[in-house]
């Protein structure tokens, strides 16, 4: 009797540790689906990725807007990457003067810049096709627009590689038609501009000295000191937000508008090409579309600024604004032939890039000239003086 009460007794003992060691199993194999499912359920942390520091520098003042267009481009890759990049941007001449941006970032002394195309025109004469013509009647949007379905990047890649620059350049930012500039008295003809002591950039130099001017060329921050001290008589730099700012009412009070020299040009974000090589794929996605981004938004920046600038300049810089005749306009067409036939001649990526600009301008102007209506009659109804009534006698 004691022996089969001791039996069943084990047998019970076993059944229980059996079922006891199934309950384990059961509760760590639930535990570990647990964990599993809050693995699959929740992303994962991983850990932050090192920060990559760029040291940028652009080509203007600290006081001037197209600085603080470099500043916003900046802190759209800096937020877009999570500080993963982090570009840090000083004004011109704090590691090398504005002509030498392209060899700082080239060598490597810098790893990126904001500036313009134009200011390598000294490297390679081509490189001023990107700014600094008539642009067969495109604006600088159209000019972007070629860049990037027309031809125009792969043209520019070709250029910089003939004269040994290490960059990635990226245009982008479209500029409003620039001005004729600055003067002493208003231009009335071309024969008022023989003999000027003048500041211009690129290819405009050919056309200035063609109209008979002695031009200099300085970098932005350079210009109305050089007027103040009579080294020039007149100059043009760009819109009326940077003039005002860098003051070029303090020595001039004659704004003469609209030119061809500079009717299509945009700016330029670069990179040495051995640290943008070296950067993730997700990282270089970032900055194309950071440069997409910028580029809109610094069109819309400079339409509300350079609006409300160009009232101040006339209302409480007392400037007096004048439209640059149209004998003067279509002398610089002229003059621009020549110039373009010369370093056609001369340069034959200068021949290949304005070919390639010529064929696409042909089409996507007349498309714009056919199916844009100009402001001008709109903005008289609105906003033009209307005849006052007569009062009945």
């Amino acid at each position: 009797m004691s022996n089969d009460k001791t039996k069943k007794q084990k047998s019970a003992e076993r059944k229980s540790a059996k079922a006891t060691t199934t309950r384990r199993q059961f509760l760590t194999t639930a535990a570990a689906a647990s964990v599993g499912g809050a693995v699959l359920g929740f992303p994962m942390i991983s850990k932050s990725a090192a920060v990559t520091t760029m040291r940028f520098q652009s080509t203007w003042p600290t006081k001037d807007i197209f600085h603080e267009y470099a500043l916003d481009f900046a802190k759209k890759v800096n937020d877009m990457t999570g500080g993963e990049l982090k570009i840090e941007v000083l004004p011109a001449g704090a590691v090398v003067p504005a002509f030498g941006l392209l060899d700082a970032v080239s060598k490597g002394t810098l790893d990126g810049g904001h500036g313009v195309l134009v200011y390598h025109y000294g490297k390679q004469n081509a490189l001023a096709l990107w700014g600094s013509s008539p642009a067969f009647g495109m604006d600088a949007n159209m000019m972007l627009s070629w860049h990037k379905y027309g031809g125009g990047k792969a043209l520019l890649e070709k250029v910089f590689k003939s004269i040994g620059a290490n960059v990635v350049s990226f245009p982008y930012g479209p500029m409003p038609t620039q001005p004729l500039g600055w003067f002493k008295k208003p231009i009335t003809k071309v024969a008022d501009l023989k003999g000027l002591k003048f500041r211009t950039v690129g290819i405009s130099i050919d056309l200035f000295t063609g109209l008979g001017a002695a031009v200099n060329a300085l970098p932005g921050g350079e210009i109305v000191p050089a007027m103040d001290r009579g080294l020039l008589d007149a100059a043009e730099f760009n819109n009326a937000s940077s003039d005002r700012l860098l003051g070029f009412a303090d020595v001039s009070k004659v704004y003469m508008l609209q030119s061809y020299h500079q009717n299509a040009e945009q700016f330029e974000i670069s990179f040495n090409k051995t640290k943008y090589d070296a950067l993730p794929a997700n990282i270089k996605a970032i900055i194309a579309y950071a440069v997409e981004a910028a580029s809109a938004d610094m069109s819309w920046k400079a339409i509300d600024r350079y609006s409300q600038d160009y009232i101040d300049l006339q209302v409480k810089d007392k400037v007096k604004v004048y439209k640059t005749p149209d004998s003067v306009l279509q002398k610089q067409l002229d003059i621009f032939d020549g110039v373009m036939e010369k370093y056609s001649a001369k340069n034959p990526l200068f021949k290949e890039v304005l070919e390639s600009q010529r064929k696409y301008a042909a089409r996507a102007v007349r498309w714009q000239l056919d199916t844009q209506l100009s402001g001008r009659m709109a903005y008289n109804h609105y906003f033009g003086k209307k005849p006052t009534a007569k009062k009945k006698a």
